[in-house]
C-alpha cells in the first residue's frame, strides 16, 4: 500500500486502482507492469517507487510477457538511471544480470536456497536450465558439492554466468556449460549426477527423461518446476504429481514424489509448482 498512498494525490482514483500492488526489484532496478490504460502515468508510477524504495536508481517497465528459448521481455525505461544491467545480493552472494539480455527473478530466491540446503556433500549436480547461474553459484556457496554442470542454451546467460563464479569465487565447483541441455545431456553427461535441477517450468515436462537420463545408475533426486493450472477446490501441487507421475511411469522403473509445493501464483488460478522426485532405480 505504500505505493499508492504515495501516489493518492498524483492520480485519478481510477487511475490508483490500476496501480500494480508489487513490482520486482532486482539489485537496485525495479520492474514495474504497468496496465496499457495506465501507460501515460508510467513515469509518475516509476517516481514514486524510487521515494518508496530509495535504493532503487531506474525504474523499467515491462512492455511484453517473458518469450522465446531464452525467455526475455521487452523492457522499457520508465525512470532514473538509463540502463538495464545491476548487481543483485541474495544470501551472502552477487548476481550481475542485463535484465534486457537475460532472465533473472527475485521470487525464487527461497527456492534457491531450499535446494543448496538439500545437496549432500560432494553429490554431482546438472542444472538444466542455469540462467547466469543463481542456483548453481548458491548451491557451489552454501553446500559441499562436488560439481555442478550448469547448461543454458542463453550465450548472455552464461557470459554473466561466468561473471558470477568470479564474483563469488566458485570457480572450483562450476562448469558452465552453453548449449541445449538435452544434446549436452545426451552428448556428455548421462547417467553423472546424484541430483538435477529444472527450473524451467516452459521446457521441464517435455525434457524430464533427459534429466532422468542424466542420474546415476542408482537413481537421485530430480527439482521439477512447471505451471499448474487448478480450479476452485482443486489442488494445483496433486494435479502437477499426476501429470508428472503418467510420463515418469514410462521413463524409469521406480519413482516416489514425497514432496511438492507452490513456489509463486503466476496468473489466475495458475501456479509455479515445484516437485522433489526421488528416482529409486534408473533404468
Amino acid at each position: 500500500m505504500r505505493l499508492r498512498d504515495e501516489l493518492v494525490c498524483r492520480l485519478e482514483p481510477w487511475e490508483l486502482k490500476l496501480v500494480p500492488t508489487s513490482y520486482d526489484v532486482v539489485g537496485d532496478i525495479a520492474i514495474i507492469r504497468v496496465p496499457e490504460s495506465l501507460e501515460h502515468r508510467s513515469e509518475i508510477v516509476a517516481r514514486a517507487i524510487m521515494r518508496v524504495d530509495k535504493h532503487v536508481r531506474t525504474v523499467l517497465r515491462q512492455a511484453s510477457p517473458i518469450y522465446g528459448d531464452f525467455r526475455l521481455r521487452e523492457l522499457g525505461f520508465a525512470a532514473g538511471e538509463r540502463k538495464t544491467e545491476t548487481v543483485h545480493r541474495e544470501f551472502g552472494c552477487l548476481f550481475k544480470v542485463d535484465l534486457k539480455q537475460s532472465y533473472f527473478s527475485p521470487r525464487l530466491s527461497y527456492e534457491r536456497m531450499r535446494i543448496a540446503t538439500k545437496v549432500r556433500p560432494f553429490e554431482l549436480v546438472v542444472n538444466m536450465f542455469a540462467g547466469v547461474g543463481c542456483f548453481s553459484i548458491i548451491i557451489a556457496k552454501h553446500s559441499k558439492a562436488r560439481k555442478v554442470y550448469s547448461i543454458d542454451i542463453n550465450p548472455a546467460a552464461i557470459y554473466y554466468h561466468k561473471e558470477n563464479m568470479r564474483l563469488n569465487r566458485a570457480e572450483g565447483t562450476i562448469e558452465p556449460i552453453l548449449g541445449d541441455a538435452k544434446e549436452i545431456i545426451e552428448g556428455r553427461l548421462r547417467i553423472v549426477a546424484d541430483r538435477v535441477l529444472m527450473p524451467l517450468p516452459e521446457k521441464a515436462y517435455e525434457y524430464l527423461e533427459y534429466a532422468r537420463s542424466a542420474l546415476k545408475p542408482q537413481g537421485g533426486w530430480i527439482h521439477y518446476y512447471g505451471f499448474e493450472h487448478a480450479d476452485k477446490g482443486e489442488d494445483p501441487v496433486e494435479g502437477m504429481k499426476e501429470k508428472v507421475s503418467q510420463k515418469l511411469r514410462h521413463i524409469c522403473s521406480g519413482f516416489e514424489i514425497p514432496s511438492g509445493r507452490i513456489v509463486r501464483t503466476t496468473g489466475p488460478r495458475w501456479y509455479q509448482i515445484v516437485l522433489d522426485i526421488s528416482i529409486l532405480q534408473n533404468s
